[in-house]
């Protein structure tokens, strides 16, 4: 096995098997750190992350469940110093790789977001009546693209985990990694929102359907990946996904990755002084 990696993993605001999810990391040749929000949000600047390869966000940060049930989830506003933290991190080059709910993390704060290339909306956004999940669900996955994350893996395996019906950013630069196959039934897809206020479905319409479920993407100098699966120990247990999340997290700790994210972000500022004249 190749040698393990330092990762840094942020935790805490969604449920999960605590020791099933180490355990898998433990396989795949990581040394995880686990540390929960909000301590996690008070290190995520580049002299606290330097002796770590990569951050793994496994952490579901900036809403507040226990407001009242109407206004549930309450929106909780990051820090000056994680904004500038975070932004340094990014802009050094520091890979990420993001799971599942960490989609949902700081909606009120829109370059979070931004970063990770998409959201899991709890509320009505702009242009959305909020996110969607179906969970319980087996369906099948399908290389999206030839590229280092999907080393040695299948063209298509099959797993049995929670789905998102939720929101991705257009970004031609991102390169699609996974999609899922075949279509998804409107019925099964609940409503976040409404389970949070444990009130009925209703006649309450998911957002159009997104096959790509995970996607390698440019952010300041850095690599992101993000991967939807990830629920629960099912996942955590399956082989092709345990070498997925070991490719994406030595990908975005490599030299390689790297320079790939600062190629990509280079030609954005490029192009944008292109458009606005020398």
């Amino acid at each position: 096995m190749p040698h393990k990696l330092e990762v840094f993993v942020a935790t805490k605001g969604h449920a999960f098997r605590r020791d099933a999810f180490e355990g898998m990391l433990r396989a795949i040749g990581v040394e995880p750190t686990m540390v929960d929000q909000p301590a996690a949000a008070m290190l995520m600047e580049p002299r606290a992350m330097a002796r770590f390869d990569a951050v793994l966000l496994y952490d579901m940060p900036g809403m507040d469940f226990r407001a009242p049930v109407a206004e549930r989830p309450g929106f909780l506003e990051p820090g000056a110093a994680l904004r500038e933290g975070f932004a340094a991190l990014l802009r050094e080059g520091k890979g990420v790789v993001a799971l599942h709910h960490a989609l949902a993390g700081w909606p009120g704060w829109p370059e979070y977001g931004d970063a990770l290339g998409g959201r899991f909306l709890y509320k009505p956004a702009a242009g959305s009546g909020g996110s969607g999940y179906v969970p319980d669900a087996r369906y099948t996955v399908r290389a999206a693209s030839d590229h280092p994350v999907l080393a040695g893996l299948p063209e298509r395996f099959d797993l049995d985990d929670e789905l998102y019906v939720c929101v991705r950013q257009p970004d031609p630069q991102a390169v699609p990694l996974l999609r899922r196959e075949g279509p998804l039934d409107p019925g099964r897809v609940l409503s976040a929102m409404h389970a949070v206020r444990r009130v009925p479905q209703g006649d309450w319409q998911p957002p159009a359907d997104d096959p790509v479920i995970g996607w390698a993407k440019a952010v300041g100098g850095s690599p992101l990946v993000y991967l939807q699966p990830g629920d629960g120990p099912q996942t955590y247990e399956n082989e092709n996904y345990r070498l997925l999340l070991g490719n994406a997290l030595r990908w975005v700790a490599s030299p390689q990755a790297r320079a790939w994210a600062r190629s990509r972000t280079r030609g954005d500022r490029d192009e944008g002084r292109n458009a606005d004249g020398p």
